[in-house]
């Protein structure tokens, strides 16, 4: 489905300024939430271009989002070594 330009911009206008989450100002326009998402994302991007994610390239991304995932699991790994050792504890 297509969207005129001002209907973006008041929904885009809508989701930042209302307290309630982007996903149910879109229900509550008949817009997919993925496509409301997509647009906000867009927009702050325009407003502004010096933040992380828009200057990051990809090579960057993916190595920091390596990083990230190895100390996700290393802290997931500890746990569940505490879960299994205070579970065994206190039998």
């Amino acid at each position: 489905m297509s969207y005129s330009p001002e209907f973006k911009q008041e929904a885009i206008r809508l989701a930042i300024e209302s307290s309630q989450p982007i996903a149910q100002t879109a229900r509550d326009l008949g817009v997919n939430p993925n496509t409301l998402y997509t647009w906000v994302t867009n927009y702050r991007q325009q407003e502004n271009p010096g933040s992380q994610q828009a200057q990051e390239s990809p090579q960057n991304e993916l190595k920091r989002l390596r990083q990230e995932n190895a100390r996700l699991k290393e802290e997931r790994d500890i746990l569940k070594k505490a879960a299994a050792y205070f579970a065994k504890n206190s039998r």
